[in-house]
């Protein structure tokens, strides 16, 4: 850009409007546009502040006693997903680029293009199943057709995206304060209407059969999609301890937070959808603005993404693209919703090994230093990566169903991390 003291032509203002709206999609952060650790931990948090996540633990709630089976399954699946995304958001951090940029380094140009549709095609599915959640609250409390709920409130959300990271930065600084109001105020709620409080909700036998993988594969499973995305958001990090730091806050205490706020509720009510558990509860008055402002946020960080990996497809403009993937996600939210356990553990299964090979890439292949993109000759497409990638999710499949091998996720991570290296030095000398 030039440092040229002239007044902006009416060419230099559009040309300003649409950097602005594209947010770096396919380059690096630049120095001013960096945050600090408040403004990122405001924006992981409010990705990680999910109702979604509360109707996982809900899930969860359903299927193991409060102490210690389920704490000790919260714990162990938001400790993979931080020290995952810790590890991504570092990476971002240090280069300030977007998870879709960064796997070409590991893919190739056009190897990567199949993660970026794999990550922008779930995001979507994400958006989707926020937007029927959006609009089912608000169905039950003032009866509203869903249609138009979902129509409005995909509309609304799409053009929030629209605008940028700076407007999913002031969306998290009001939505954070307010889901953790609305979640400690659940939870309170689910002790003192339980005869006995809290010893009797721990006491609380399960009511569906989950194995501990199984457990741990939800509770992975439920945001494995948005640990991959780490680099997306912590890219605006002003250092790398920063984005670290707003990395470890949104997953390990964030997520966790979710399940466990899902998990008492499920437990006091019997129920797993958070909106009919405040409706028991009768918060769904007080809690449908607080809810609705939570489902937003994690909206827009999953739309915001979904645009970016499309620009990594297509090479078209994000705004755009946006816009389209919004569209998409509202025609599926009603079928999204209807099919969420489904999607849990198509998930758990296809995601995590595109973490891992970046992390290996990043780390392991090529000792935490990256060329700048502009001047890096990538290759077309790294087939050591992408067999990685498919041995990965075959070692997913084959995992056990009890033992120390039958975290599903983690073990497509580690596979695929090994398997990169190896194949890499094998296949492409070095």
């Amino acid at each position: 850009m030039s440092n040229s003291t002239q007044a902006p032509t009416p060419n230099d203002s559009e040309h300003d409007f649409a950097t602005s709206h594209e947010d770096f999609a396919q380059q690096p952060v630049p120095e001013n546009a960096r945050r600090g650790l408040l403004a990122m931990s405001a924006v992981m948090l409010g990705f990680t502040f999910f109702a979604a996540s509360m109707w996982t633990g809900g899930k969860l709630g359903q299927g193991f006693k409060l102490w210690p089976d389920l704490i000790v399954v919260i714990l162990l699946g938001n400790l993979i997903l931080g020290v995952y995304g810790a590890l991504l958001g570092y990476a971002a951090a240090k280069t300030n680029l977007s998870t879709h940029v960064l796997s070409r380094y590991a893919f190739g140009v056009n190897g990567s293009k199949l993660p970026s549709f794999m990550l922008a095609f779930t995001q979507i599915g994400w958006f989707g199943v926020g937007v029927a959640m959006f609009a089912y609250p608000i169905n039950k409390f003032i009866d509203v057709p869903n249609l138009p709920l979902i129509v409005g409130g995909g509309i609304v959300m799409t053009y929030t995206v629209v605008v940028g990271f700076k407007a999913i930065e002031w969306l998290s600084v009001v939505a954070v304060p307010a889901i953790l109001l609305l979640g400690l105020t659940s939870v309170g709620t689910a002790i003192s209407d339980t005869p006995g409080g809290l010893q009797a909700l721990m006491d609380v036998e399960p009511t569906a059969s989950l194995t501990f993988a199984v457990g741990i594969a939800l509770a992975v499973g439920s945001f494995i999609s948005g640990a991959t995305l780490t680099p997306d958001f912590v890219r605006y990090a002003k250092t790398r301890k920063i984005g670290v730091a707003a990395t470890i806050i949104g997953f390990t205490f964030g997520n966790s937070l979710m399940f466990i706020f899902g998990a008492v509720g499920a437990m006091a009510t019997g129920v797993a959808d958070i909106a009919e558990v405040l409706a028991l509860q009768g918060l769904l008055g007080a809690g449908i603005f607080l809810l609705v402002l939570n489902i937003w946020t994690t909206n827009d960080n999953a739309l915001y993404a979904a645009g970016l990996g499309l620009t990594n497809l297509t090479g078209l403009k994000r705004v755009h693209l946006v816009i389209a993937a919004g569209v998409i996600g509202t025609l599926l939210a009603e079928w999204l919703y209807n099919n969420f356990v489904d999607w849990l553990v198509f998930l758990s299964v296809s995601l995590p090994p595109i973490g891992g090979i970046i992390i290996a890439d990043f780390y392991l292949r090529c000792r935490g230093q990256y060329p700048s993109p502009a001047s890096h000759d990538f290759r077309s497409v790294n087939w050591g990566a992408m067999i990685a990638w498919g041995l990965a999710i075959g070692a997913s499949v084959i995992s056990p169903a009890e033992g120390i091998f039958s975290i599903v996720p983690l073990n497509a991570i580690l596979t695929a991390m090994i398997a990169h290296v190896v194949l890499c030095r094998l296949l492409n000398r070095g």
